[in-house]
């Protein structure tokens, strides 16, 4: 008869990656199912926006058609009854805080990689079963104290536990081992491999490279030449090879940024600017958040055609003030676009984030005797903000009734790519 022992390596780790299902119907549903449950729903920023893009819908509605990135009223159209939901930030954070706080529960390995998605290492865990057990008490826990379905992959490393979550949605629990991966991976095409776009599997397909097992097969000096360093990693990745570790501890975020997609086309430079200042703000916050400073700023342009521009420029010195961020924005702004051309999406991205102990800043003598006061003032302004919400201090220039007003508002706020959001666990 097996021991628990006996389902784990003896030299080798055991990893899971939860994966919630749909998480933010899946939470409308949990939090009002009388309303939701059951039924085609979808979020979206606004259902009454021209453009209005779906970023997530329930399985109902993806079993009619509907999908992630499909514009609000083509959904409609496909969908009548679909119900639109307006997202809601702070309760997805509440309940990613709580998913993960009984995945914590099994080990202490936990790696939080989005809102609703997280590894963990079981090596060490054998105390509470085997790791299908394990993974099913995650499952079930979840089920029952939150109301959400989701999937887990279990595998002896990140790469094949995430193949493994991807493999039966919703509510599925996939094992994938080394030995499995020729026979479940490789008649798959290259782009189904976790960390190869479109792009590249396009590219690849130059190459007459197809399926994973093609790319598993394929010459590694072939692929180093065209792909560079990645070319290594593309070819260990299809046999199924990865020695990336669970991180416990969350790295900083290498940048900070936030777009907003407008109802209508602006080009006044009013407009622009007011866009600019609201995202210039809570982009500061969050890196002020961070206790970071910010060594460079880009900033982004989508045209009406859908075609999108980025410009950058270092800053003199690294910086948390959102003054010097704004102004900095709309100078790229004036030097690189001209101001008669409509534009539907803008956004603010912070490049050469530094640790605030860290950051050397060099002022001449007039900014030195300034900076003291100007320190004081924003912490103050973060401390009345923090306590009566983002609204609590304003300038004129900030209101509007363009989207990127609604910045300020915690629950419209975030993207579950916005790692800076997520919880501490305990």
């Amino acid at each position: 008869m097996k021991k628990v022992s006996d389902y784990y390596p003896a030299d080798g780790r055991v990893i899971l990656h939860v994966d919630m299902n749909a998480f933010y119907c899946s939470v409308h549903a949990a939090e009002e199912p009388h309303k939701y449950k059951g039924r085609p729903t979808a979020v979206a920023g606004s259902s009454e926006l021209r453009k209005g893009v779906i970023v997530t819908c329930s399985y109902e509605a993806r079993k009619l058609g509907i999908s992630t990135g499909m514009v609000v009223n083509q959904a409609l159209r496909i969908c009548p009854s679909l119900i639109i939901i307006q997202p809601d930030f702070n309760l997805y954070r509440q309940y990613s805080r709580a998913f993960m706080q009984i995945a914590y529960s099994y080990t202490p390995m936990l790696e939080a990689t989005s809102i609703d998605e997280c590894y963990l290492d079981i090596t060490g865990s054998k105390q509470f079963g085997t790791p299908i057990e394990i993974a099913e008490a995650i499952q079930q826990r979840i089920a029952e104290e939150l109301l959400l379905p989701c999937s887990i992959g279990i595998a002896p490393n990140k790469l094949l536990a995430k193949m493994g979550s991807d493999m039966k949605k919703p509510n599925g629990i996939s094992i994938l081992r080394l030995r499995d991966v020729p026979k479940v991976l490789w008649p798959l095409p290259c782009a189904q491999l976790f960390g190869i776009g479109r792009k590249t599997a396009d590219k690849l397909l130059q190459f007459n490279i197809r399926t994973i097992g093609q790319l598993a097969q394929a010459d590694e000096q072939l692929l180093i030449e065209h792909f560079g360093v990645n070319g290594s990693w593309m070819k260990l990745a299809a046999n199924g090879v990865n020695q990336s570790p669970v991180r416990t501890e969350r790295e900083p975020n290498k940048s900070i940024g936030h777009t907003t997609t407008l109802p209508q086309d602006v080009n006044k430079p009013e407009d622009v600017r007011r866009i600019l200042l609201n995202i210039s703000d809570q982009v500061a916050r969050r890196l002020r958040r961070q206790n970071m400073l910010t060594g460079g700023v880009q900033i982004t342009i989508r045209t009406p055609e859908m075609r999108t521009f980025t410009r950058s420029q270092m800053l003199k010195n690294p910086t948390e003030d959102a003054e010097i961020i704004y102004k900095e924005a709309c100078e790229l702004y004036r030097r690189h676009w001209s101001q008669e051309k409509p534009v539907r999406l803008l956004g603010i991205t912070l490049q050469q984030l530094v640790p605030k102990e860290e950051a050397a800043v060099q002022l001449d003598l007039f900014e030195y005797e300034k900076q003291p006061k100007k320190e004081n003032l924003i912490k103050a302004m973060d401390a009345l903000r923090d306590k009566f919400g983002e609204n609590a201090v304003l300038t004129a220039g900030m209101l509007g009734d363009d989207p990127s007003v609604l910045l300020r508002n915690s629950k419209l706020r975030g993207t579950s790519l916005q790692k800076d959001n997520l919880p501490p666990l305990e």
